[in-house]
C-alpha cells in the first residue's frame, strides 16, 4: 500500500504518491498520450519480459499485454513536473465539498443505495463514506482516466524517478490481467497507474480488490461501479474500519471520547477526531483527506457545514470575497473557469490579463482593491 506522505489537493489516484493535479484527477485524453519510438524502451521491455516470466507471468499473458503498448513521453514529462499544490483546509474543503460534489454524491448515493446499503452491510463501512471516496477520487467516475497503464507503467520503469516501485506495479497490472479480471485495451487509468472509479493502484487491487457482483471478476474499470465500492469498502474494513463509529466531526457536534482534536487552519473549526479518521488516512496519508472525505459524507447525508468561520486570507479576502471576485472576473470577459473560491492558475491567469488590459500593474494577485474596482 503506497500513500502519499505531503497533501498536494490532488483529489484523485488515491492508493498512490504521486499525483499532479489541482482539484481533478490527472488524465489526459487519450490523443495527448501517443506513444513514440524508443529503442531504449525496447530494450527495457525484453530484459523486462523475463523477468515477468520468472514471476511466473506466462508468455501469452506477456504477449497480449505488450501488443500495441508503446513509450508515452507525456507520461515522463508529467512524472518529472509535478507540483505540489499546497492548499489551505479552507481551499480544500470548497473543493472537496462543493456544491457540485455534495449534489452529484446525494444522487449518487439514491442511484445507487440497494447496492450500496448491501456493500455497508457485508463490510461495516457506512456508504456515505464510500461514496465520499468516489467522488474525491474520480468525481463519481467521471474522471478515471484513459491512458493504457502498461504503457504508463512499463514507461515509468524504464525511464521514471522510481523505476522498482513501477516495475512493481507492472508485474501486478500482468497479474491483474493473468487472472482475466480485465484486458489490455480495457486496462486503462491515470497517467500515473491509478485506476478504476476509486483509483487503485496494481499492487493494491490485487491485495483488496473484490468481485461483489459475482461474474468472476474484479471489475474496477466498467461504467458500473459496484466492484470499485465495494472494494473501497473491503479496504477501509481491512485497514480496521469500526462499524457504527463516526470518523469525526466539528467539535460540539459528535459525541464519544475522540483520539484527538486538530485545527489544521487558525481560524478555523476544530475537529474531533476518531479511529476511522486513521482508517480513512490508510487510504492517504492526509489530514486534509481524511477530513474531505468525512465531511463530504457528513454532507451528501444531510449534514450541515462546519460553523467555525476560517476568516479572510492575507489578502484580506473571505472565501466568499473570492468567489464574487471570480464571477466578476469572468463577467467582465476574464475566465476564471469556475468561481469556487480557491485561487489556481485560471484566476491569477485572468486576474493578470485584466490588470494588463486595464493599465494595472501585473501582479496575478488578488486583493480587496481589485473586487471593488470590479463592481457589482
Amino acid at each position: 500500500m503506497i500513500t502519499r506522505r505531503t497533501f498536494s489537493i490532488c483529489l484523485g489516484s488515491t492508493l498512490l504518491a504521486a499525483c499532479t493535479r489541482g482539484g481533478a484527477p490527472s488524465s489526459a485524453p487519450a490523443s495527448r498520450m501517443r506513444a513514440v519510438p524508443n529503442a531504449g524502451w525496447d530494450a527495457w521491455v525484453a530484459g523486462f519480459k523475463g523477468r515477468a516470466a520468472s514471476q511466473g507471468i506466462s508468455q501469452s499473458t506477456i504477449d497480449r499485454a505488450f501488443q500495441g503498448a508503446g513509450y508515452l513521453p507525456d507520461v515522463i514529462e508529467r512524472d518529472r513536473n509535478q507540483v505540489e499544490f499546497k492548499r489551505s483546509l479552507e481551499d480544500y474543503l470548497a473543493i472537496a465539498a462543493s456544491d457540485e460534489r455534495i449534489s452529484t454524491g446525494q444522487k449518487m448515493l439514491r442511484q445507487y443505495n440497494g447496492t450500496l446499503s448491501q456493500i455497508e452491510a457485508q463490510y461495516g463501512v457506512d456508504k456515505e463514506i464510500v461514496v465520499a471516496v468516489w467522488g474525491l477520487e474520480s468525481r463519481y467516475g467521471a474522471r478515471r482516466g484513459d491512458v493504457p497503464v502498461v504503457s504508463a507503467l512499463s514507461t515509468l520503469a524504464y525511464d521514471g524517478r522510481r523505476g522498482q516501485f513501477f516495475e512493481s506495479q507492472l508485474i501486478a497490472a500482468l497479474k491483474i490481467l493473468q487472472n482475466g479480471d480485465t484486458t489490455p485495451d480495457k486496462m486503462t487509468g491515470s497517467w500515473a497507474g491509478a485506476m478504476g472509479h476509486t483509483q487503485f493502484i496494481p499492487t493494491s487491487y490485487l491485495a483488496y480488490a473484490v468481485d461483489f457482483t459475482g461474474d468472476g471478476r474484479r471489475d474496477i474499470w466498467s461504467d458500473d461501479p459496484t466492484d470499485s465500492l465495494a472494494s473501497t469498502a473491503a479496504y477501509l474494513s481491512r485497514a480496521g474500519w469500526v462499524r457504527g463509529q463516526p470518523w469525526g466531526g466539528e467539535v460540539g457536534t459528535v459525541s464519544g471520547t475522540p483520539v484527538a482534536v486538530l485545527q489544521p487552519q487558525k481560524p478555523g473549526p476544530r475537529i474531533a477526531v476518531f479511529r476511522n479518521f486513521q482508517v480513512i488516512k490508510r487510504y492517504n496519508n492526509s489530514d486534509s483527506y481524511a477530513i474531505g472525505v468525512g465531511h463530504l459524507a457528513d454532507r451528501i447525508a444531510g449534514g450541515a457545514p462546519f460553523q467555525a468561520s476560517f476568516g479572510p486570507d492575507a489578502n484580506g479576502l473571505t472565501l466568499d470575497d473570492r468567489k464574487e471576485l471570480q464571477r466578476r472576473l469572468t463577467s467582465q470577459g476574464y475566465d476564471t473557469k469556475g468561481a469556487d473560491g480557491v485561487i489556481g492558475k485560471n484566476t491569477t491567469s485572468a486576474i493578470s490579463a485584466y490588470q494588463s488590459a486595464n493599465g494595472l500593474a501585473v501582479t496575478g494577485e488578488p486583493s480587496v482593491a481589485l473586487l471593488r474596482r470590479l463592481g457589482g
